[in-house]
């Protein structure tokens, strides 16, 4: 019989892996070569996310800003443009919070940015 000397840091591993895939169906989170499939596939998709959540909140807050802009009879690039010529330095985070929740305020921005100042 051979001797096995590395148990210890071999289970260890295992246990790790096997943890991460916790909740996967079936053999994703009882079978460990599945398991290790799962979790480095699931660690690639959670970075590639993070990544594609800002581009698709980008995607959001342009749409909201637009639509705002619309109700206002303005065009998305003519605002934008008018608040840069304004040196209104606002995020398109802060522009559709704004959008959404005060409209007050945002018809006030489009005011400054049809009236040129």
């Amino acid at each position: 019989m051979t001797k096995a000397k590395f148990k210890v840091a071999s289970k260890r591993r295992r246990k790790k892996v096997l943890k991460k895939a916790k909740g996967q169906y079936g053999a994703r989170s009882r079978l460990y070569r599945t398991a290790k499939e799962s979790v480095q596939k699931g660690m690639y998709y959670s970075y590639r996310d993070r990544k594609q959540k800002k581009r698709r909140f980008r995607n959001l807050w342009t749409a909201r800003i637009n639509a705002a802009c619309k109700g206002n009879n303005l065009s998305y690039s003519a605002f934008l443009g008018g608040l840069k010529k304004a040196k209104i330095n606002l995020n398109r985070k802060m522009l559709a919070d704004l959008a959404l929740n005060d409209e007050k305020a945002f018809s006030r921005l489009t005011e400054l940015v049809k009236n040129g100042k």
